[in-house]
């Protein structure tokens, strides 16, 4: 049996995101026989345990912590400390830990902050063979910026990586673009699409849409989005205002970006069509998405986005850019004469394409239905859990072989 040494900011069961759901994925399907996962991760919550097992990873948990905390309060004193004291701080607590448990590896969840402390700890421990995984959804250039101040210490965490498993081919070149030269493999992330192809009935559907607010003849658009300026929820709103009456938005997500949102459709005039639901949990999801018509988010940024993935497994049409990571999985019919259309692409900051877009499907169902159907064989037969988990489970063995 291997040992490995996950470095995470975050793990369950609070404030969880896609490099969260990822590593439980993964290490759910890997045998503890095979491979004995602990992870060194913020506390944040102080009732959480400092050490606990969540599936089959034990969870070390480090730094300043306070009483059941909101999202905002990660972004106040003491918690917004977090992140900048882990790079520094859990390279030491890696060490203490490996006195006891031995590693055979180290796996750092994201470039920043995790590949700081990996990187340090490797250069004390050479021997150990350390992965980085590049999740990151932000463009490389801001997360850049953020790390000129410890900028040798975070190229080491790219230098020092013995492998590399970029969830896109654009984050493999900004991989190798930071100095990686040894092996790499382009892994993406998965969905449970069992879960999320799972059929519903048409009274599940439309008790689900009165919730939420619609009519039976109105159009659904949706995004499951955190509320941030990358994933330009602004400008699906923007295109709200050159669409007929009856077409909606429903988000799903929360975020820093909520009001201004919210402010901006009621300036527009389109306050009445734009329905902000809230968070939402991975169980509900399908059922939110089947009961609306047209899945949309086009990002300004993106690693690679599981929620394109996942609407294409609920078979919704897709809309969207081809920034980042999304170009590997999202062909257009006129910008990729030489794939299978599997969405409808837009360029960023355009909402008169999304308008087009739009009334392209309402437009055109029988076309719709085709791309909708290429789309969803596309994520049942690549970006499953258990395939990608598989691919995982090879690298590991490789790398610590």
């Amino acid at each position: 049996m291997k040992r490995v040494l996950v470095f995470s900011l975050n793990y369950y069961p609070r404030f969880i995101g896609g490099a969260e759901v990822a590593i439980k994925e993964i290490t759910d399907h890997i045998s503890p026989e095979d491979i004995e996962f602990h992870m060194v991760t913020l506390r944040f919550d102080s009732a959480l345990p400092k050490t606990e097992r969540i599936g089959r990873v034990v969870v070390h948990r480090i730094g300043f912590s306070s009483k059941a905390p909101t999202i905002a309060d990660l972004q106040k004193f003491p918690l917004k400390l977090n992140k900048y004291w882990f790079q520094f701080f859990s390279p030491f607590a890696a060490m203490r830990l490996n006195r006891i448990y031995r590693f055979d590896g180290i796996w750092a969840m994201m470039a920043h902050s995790c590949g700081v402390p990996a990187g340090i700890f490797k250069t004390f421990n050479p021997k150990i063979k350390y992965l980085l995984t590049l999740q990151e959804g932000d463009p490389p250039e801001h997360i850049e910026r953020l790390a000129r101040p410890v900028w040798p210490f975070f190229k080491r965490g790219f230098t020092k990586a013995d492998a590399l498993q970029p969830i896109s081919n654009f984050l493999l070149a900004w991989g190798k673009r930071m100095g990686f030269r040894g092996a790499a493999e382009v892994i993406p992330n998965a969905v449970d699409t069992r879960h999320f192809s799972q059929p519903i009935t048409p009274e599940k559907r439309n008790e689900t849409r009165a919730q939420i607010g619609l009519a039976p003849s109105d159009v659904a658009l949706v995004t499951t989005s955190r509320l941030v300026h990358k994933n330009a929820v602004d400008i699906v709103i923007r295109s709200l205002a050159l669409l007929p009456s009856h077409v909606h938005f429903v988000v799903y997500g929360i975020g820093p970006d909520e009001e201004a949102l919210k402010a901006l459709a009621e300036k527009l005039g389109v306050a009445s069509r734009t329905h902000f639901a809230g968070q939402i949990g991975h169980v509900e999801m399908p059922l939110a998405l089947k009961a609306c018509d047209i899945f949309i988010r086009p990002s300004r940024s993106e690693g690679m986005g599981n929620s394109f993935i996942e609407a294409m497994a609920a078979g919704l049409p897709v809309v969207a850019t081809q920034e980042g990571g999304i170009a590997d999985f999202l062909f257009d019919a006129k910008r990729n004469p030489g794939e299978e259309t599997t969405g409808w692409v837009v360029d960023k900051d355009s909402p008169e394409q999304i308008a087009a877009a739009v009334q392209d499907i309402i437009a055109h169902s029988e076309q719709a239905a085709r791309v909708t159907a290429a789309a969803k064989a596309m994520a049942l037969e690549k970006y499953d859990w258990n395939l990608i988990a598989g691919q995982m489970k090879t690298l590991f063995d490789r790398l610590l072989a």
